[in-house]
């Protein structure tokens, strides 16, 4: 839910709040809010309203005494409970999770976060202290950027907020050319433009008299080693109950909600969950993107999972003449690169979910990187991208000065078992992150908001400090999902491969949308980054037939996208 902004320093004043507000408010349509000490702090929040929704909970909202003030972007899944603990201490006059999440902070400080069971980037401001507090979810489902600018500190949910009120849009060229030559987006403090930073995953951030300070709350490595011990006979039904909780706490809503579902193991067993929690709740509505190519669409199997269940299903269709349009449009709420078609096919779900009045949406991200379900877990290797035969990068093409430019993206290798290291790298570094701000742009683009129960931190742990045969046995990666899964789905779905590929992205930029496709990347003829008669080169190959891997194409198209469109 929402999107927050603030301003620390002598930029502080009611103006650019409203002005970075105003560049994210598809974040937060129900209510616009701000809350401004001139040239102290100015804090803003763009609501997008799923619990409480009266004028009560509104943002930034104040403790009662005045001494702070919280803009909240998320959901706290487990507020009931924690509401419960704290009822003795606070006396609430609101039921939303926002008050919890104040309750909590001043019942326990810092040490709240570790009580959370949810998605959230927040501030707090108290001003007595003249000190601000920050902090991001575990797994950084909710984004927290920042910069520093003309003095003063400022934040925001998305990018463009600073360069509506006038910070350069300048590009950082470390992470652009790495993102060109090795596949990457970028350490977990960075983003691709220069001076805009994140507050990573699982890290909480003070301000106070113009210094900022950085601390890491979550320590995963410790957690892995604290896990509890379950007898082997029973590890199956303790992970289906986490399952099942975890899927019951993101269905806690004072608005509709729904789920998101291709053919796959994940959603299939998301499916079987919400059948096996709300048999009978035909309000809750299933959403399936297709592009209207067999070899891709899964909408055969996601109405054979369907059949006999009270769950109404939505096909939400791609076509060729909007994905101009639509890349446009989601390339100026991602600000960054994103990937590629399946986005724009994503972003179809949350744009029908909306028009149907379904706000909050459910999916399987992040399964197969605590089940260790991608290929090359099994194949040992370093390869970033899942499903291609041949490289799909084209570092060739780069200028030899830019291409110089590339990090080495040496990841960190707490865990002795080398599985354990690639698991742990995709879930802090690579897949999970960018996934995660795909994610959380595109469904926010349309005013939704999107929740993941497999990423639920209770779960994760459990999962990821497990054995590798429960992950991967006799050949088949996902091991103990599958076994669970079998229970609900039969042996047609629970054992089916991992299908990586879902739209004709090279199909379509090779053919129905060439001409736009070249007459874009024709753009980056001006960029010092670029040997042109290069790329020129590898795209007439790409357009002849030689198209195993579209992805370097569709890297060209959207940076031209992003730097080059206005």
């Amino acid at each position: 839910m929402c999107g927050i902004a603030g301003i620390l320093g002598q930029l502080a004043s009611k103006s650019p709040i409203l002005q970075m507000l105003g560049s994210q408010s598809h974040r937060g349509p129900d209510n616009t809010g701000f809350w401004v000490d001139d040239q102290v702090i100015a804090l803003g929040h763009n609501r997008l309203s799923i619990l409480d929704l009266s004028d009560s909970s509104n943002q930034p909202f104040q403790s009662e005494n005045g001494r702070y003030i919280l803009v909240f972007n998320g959901e706290i899944y487990n507020y009931l409970e924690l509401k419960e603990q704290l009822n003795s201490f606070y006396k609430f006059r609101t039921s939303s999770d926002t008050e919890v999440l104040l309750a909590a902070f001043l019942k326990w400080g810092d040490s709240c976060l570790s009580h959370f069971n949810g998605m959230f980037s927040f501030a707090i401001w108290d001003n007595l202290e003249r000190k601000l507090f920050a902090a991001r979810d575990r797994f950084g489902v909710k984004p927290f950027n920042y910069t520093n600018w003309n003095g003063s500190f400022l934040f925001a949910s998305e990018i463009s907020p600073f360069w509506k009120i006038g910070v350069p849009k300048t590009p950082n060229p470390s992470v652009w050319s790495s993102y060109f030559s090795k596949g990457t987006y970028g350490q977990p403090n960075e983003t691709f433009w220069n001076g805009v930073e994140q507050l990573p995953a699982g890290h909480y951030l003070i301000w106070q008299d113009g210094q900022q300070k950085i601390f890491q709350w979550y320590d995963f490595f410790s957690r892995i080693q604290s896990q509890p011990e379950v007898e082997l006979k029973d590890q199956e039904e303790y992970i289906l109950e986490l399952l099942k909780s975890a899927v019951s706490l993101r269905f806690r809503a004072d608005v509709p909600v729904g789920f998101n579902l291709s053919g796959g193991l994940d959603s299939s067993t998301l499916l079987a969950l919400v059948y096996d929690l709300f048999p009978e709740n035909r309000q809750i509505e299933a959403f399936t993107f297709l592009t209207g190519d067999d070899r891709y669409d899964e909408i055969f199997w996601v109405e054979k999972m369907l059949k006999d269940k009270p769950f109404p299903l939505n096909p939400c269709m791609l076509s060729t003449d909007e994905v101009p349009e639509l890349a446009k449009k989601i390339s100026d709420v991602q600000n960054e690169p994103f990937g590629g078609l399946p986005t724009l096919a994503y972003a179809k779900v949350f744009q029908k979910a909306r028009e149907k009045g379904i706000i909050v949406l459910l999916d399987g991200q992040g399964s197969d990187e605590a089940w260790a379900g991608y290929d090359y877990y099994l194949k040992k290797s370093q390869n970033l991208i899942q499903g291609v035969k041949s490289s799909p990068l084209r570092p060739e093409v780069l200028d030899a000065n830019f291409s110089s430019l590339a990090s080495q993206n040496q990841f960190p290798k707490p865990f002795e078992e080398e599985l354990l290291n690639l698991q742990y790298r995709d879930l802090f570094y690579t897949k999970i992150p960018r996934a995660l701000r795909f994610n959380d742009r595109v469904s926010m683009a349309f005013s939704t908001e999107l929740r993941e129960p497999f990423l639920d931190y209770r779960l994760i742990e459990y999962v990821f400090s497990r054995p590798k045969d429960f992950k991967i046995k006799d050949g088949k990666q996902k091991w103990l999902l599958r076994k669970i899964a079998n229970k609900y789905l039969g042996e047609e779905i629970s054992l089916a491969p991992k299908r990586p590929l879902q739209t004709p992205q090279r199909e379509w930029l090779s053919d129905n949308l060439k001409d736009w496709v070249c007459d874009e990347i024709s753009l980056l003829r001006q960029d010092s980054w670029f040997d042109y008669a290069k790329i020129e080169k590898e795209l007439s190959k790409f357009m002849k037939g030689d198209n195993d891997s579209s992805f370097h194409v569709w890297q060209w198209l959207n940076t031209a996208l992003l730097l080059h469109n206005k």
